[in-house]
């Protein structure tokens, strides 16, 4: 099958596409068939060696968290799907991931795409949409009313976070630039700070929970706004144990973790209209057009989520 891979860390000239085996399975996986698959910051990230030590591959590596395709192939204990299913996946984590035609994947990583949804919506879900999820729902326990402060939220992750925050009956404020306001009030944002004119801890009070996807002060200053006992919740550095308990807020790291059924939750929000994924830039599966892609996610001013048509 066709792939694209990286021999060495360096570069984007380092994506090379190449002929390797298809994988085979065992009775607990099914082999799925791609169709689509998206860029997230962690693939360049990876392919720089920025994460050697986390995340120790061994080369050649296949990058590619998001998948959605057709089932071709299921082991013999798989009950809950079948041949021809439609599905969206994020795989676990291996050498062997999803800038390929086909991937091996286990049943409880899977979730079934919704009729009227697109390969390329559905490849654009699984890594941002459950880092989304895994942040709100199952660290920070949002419920209705809820004040939630959601910082990049023109970002993958954060737009994600604003719809499915939106859909528990939380009150959402996030930063951005001038330029997203609108994209961001269409998503259901109910207060925007341009970053670049106000200071949000300035402005905002009373917060219930702060996802943050920025670190550094901006991290230190989420504190400020956040009720006794809120919560601060970081995709990009492990908050301040200090700076927590001087606050008194519950802080923590999130580090995605596939899961079946939080997809399957993502995609029932899709059918109820409540959940729509950001299609930006979509590119071929070649290794000029992936070279490209990843130069598109380094900007970090890519709208919606870039996604590689594979079939």
């Amino acid at each position: 099958m066709k792939a694209i891979v990286i021999d060495q860390y360096g570069g984007k000239e380092t994506l090379k596409e190449r002929e390797v085996n298809t994988p085979s399975i065992n009775d607990e996986q099914v082999l799925v068939e791609i169709h689509a698959t998206s860029i997230n910051p962690i693939d360049w990230k990876v392919r720089e060696g920025y994460l050697k030590e986390m995340l120790p591959f061994e080369f050649p590596i296949i990058l590619g968290w998001d998948a959605a395709g057709v089932i071709i192939q299921k082991g013999e204990n798989v009950t809950g799907f079948e041949v021809g299913d439609r599905v969206l996946t994020r795989p676990a984590t291996t050498n062997h991931g999803t800038y390929a035609e086909y991937v091996a994947v286990e049943e409880n990583l899977l979730a079934k795409m919704p009729g009227d949804m697109s390969f390329e919506e559905a490849a654009s879900i699984p890594l941002a949409g459950l880092t989304a999820w895994q942040c709100l729902v199952d660290f920070g326990k949002i419920k209705e009313n809820d004040k939630v402060l959601i910082h990049a939220g023109a970002g993958g992750v954060g737009n994600f976070a604003i719809q499915i925050a939106k859909s528990f009956g939380a009150y959402v404020a996030t930063t951005a630039s001038e330029k997203n306001h609108e994209f961001l009030k269409s998503l259901g944002a109910d207060e925007i700070i341009d970053y670049k004119q106000a200071d949000f801890s300035d402005v905002l009070q009373d917060y219930d929970i702060v996802l943050d996807s920025i670190g550094g002060e901006v991290q230190s200053k989420s504190y400020e706004i956040l009720k006794e006992n809120g919560k601060l919740v970081s995709i990009v550095q492990p908050p301040n144990e200090e700076e927590a308990a001087k606050y008194k807020v519950e802080a923590g790291f999130v580090w995605l973790q596939p899961n079946g059924e939080h997809l399957t939750k993502l995609a029932d929000l899709y059918k109820t209209g409540q959940l729509k994924p950001i299609v930006g830039e979509t590119f071929d599966f070649t290794e000029e057009d992936l070279r490209e892609a990843h130069a598109l996610s380094e900007t970090h001013h890519a709208k919606g989520k870039i996604v590689i048509k594979v079939k």
